[in-house]
C-alpha cells in the first residue's frame, strides 16, 4: 500500500475541478467525505439517474447532502455560482451534459474563491472547460483477486492540472474508516 499523501486529494479548496468517467460519482462522494461538511448537488431535471442514500451513506451522512434539480444547464450554473459564492456549503457538485465556455468556468472559479468553497463538475468525456483547476477521469476496475470488503477498485487519472503534475492512482474507499486507500494496480 502506498501512502495517500502522494495523490493530490482532497482537491485544492476555493477552486472548481472536473471529473468524468463511470467512477465520477464515487470520486464526488469521496471528496465530500474528505471535506466533511454539507454538500449541494445540482443536476438538470431531465436526468433520471437517482442518487441512492443507501449507496452514498458509506461516504457521508444522507442529511449532509442537498439535491437540487434545475430546468436546464444555464440554471444549474447560476445556482452553482450562488452556492459557491455563499460559502454555506463546503462542496458544490454540478452534473453537466454540455460543454461550458471559458467565461462560465471563470465565473465558477471566482465564486468558489469568494465563498471559500470547492466546486466539482461531473462532465461527459471530452467536455472540459479551460478554467478548471484539475480534471480527473475515474473508472472502476475489475479485480478478480480481491477479498476486500471495501468498495470497488477505482482508477483515478489526473488528466489536467494547472499547478502540478499529472498521474494515475488505483484507490479503494475503506468503508470502516471512511478513508481513501491507495492500492497497487490489479493484474490485467
Amino acid at each position: 500500500m502506498q501512502p495517500t499523501d502522494q495523490i493530490p486529494f482532497p482537491l485544492a479548496k476555493t477552486r472548481t475541478h472536473e471529473v468524468c468517467g463511470a467512477g465520477s460519482h464515487v470520486f464526488a462522494f469521496a471528496l465530500a467525505a474528505r471535506l466533511g461538511q454539507h454538500v449541494m448537488w445540482l443536476r438538470e431535471s431531465w436526468d433520471q439517474q437517482q442518487i441512492n442514500p443507501i449507496g452514498f451513506a458509506e461516504f457521508i451522512e444522507p442529511a449532509d447532502l442537498t439535491l437540487c434539480k434545475t430546468e436546464h444547464q444555464l440554471e444549474t450554473l447560476a445556482a452553482a455560482e450562488e452556492a459557491l459564492r455563499s460559502g454555506a456549503v463546503a462542496l458544490v457538485v454540478m452534473t453537466l451534459s454540455k460543454p461550458i465556455g471559458l467565461t462560465e468556468g471563470r465565473r465558477l472559479q471566482l465564486a468558489a474563491r469568494e465563498g471559500k468553497s470547492t466546486g466539482l463538475t461531473i462532465i461527459p468525456e471530452g467536455h472540459g472547460s479551460n478554467a478548471a483547476e484539475t480534471r480527473w477521469r475515474c473508472t472502476p476496475v475489475f479485480d478478480a483477486d480481491t477479498t476486500a470488503a471495501d468498495s470497488t477498485l477505482q482508477r483515478w487519472e489526473l488528466i489536467k492540472n494547472k499547478s502540478g503534475t499529472l498521474g494515475v492512482w488505483h484507490v479503494r474507499w475503506n468503508v470502516a474508516s471512511r478513508r481513501l486507500v491507495m492500492v497497487p494496480p490489479s493484474r490485467e
